[in-house]
């Protein structure tokens, strides 16, 4: 029997991930390293490409682990104060 139903798939998040201090991080290579950390961050959240981040204290990697629509939603609940 054939069963039509559209199955949902959702993989689970990471919940140990802390965006702030991982921003934080990243921010802090950037900076070390002589770029523009929010350029930089802007960079990377609108083009997704992970390049705008310094691999410096392992930044790249750290960003990676956050979801930019997830860290562009923390970040404007954070500016409107929600």
């Amino acid at each position: 029997m054939l069963n039509d139903e559209t199955m949902c798939f959702k993989i689970p998040k990471e919940e140990n991930v802390d965006s702030k201090e991982i921003l934080k991080k990243v921010y802090e290579a950037l900076k070390e390293k002589g770029y523009n950390p929010i350029n930089q961050i802007v960079g990377y959240i609108l083009s997704g490409d992970p390049t705008y981040i310094t691999s410096h204290n392992g930044a790249r990697n750290l960003i990676r682990q956050i979801e930019r629509d997830e860290l562009l939603e923390k970040l404007v609940k954070n500016y409107i104060n929600l």
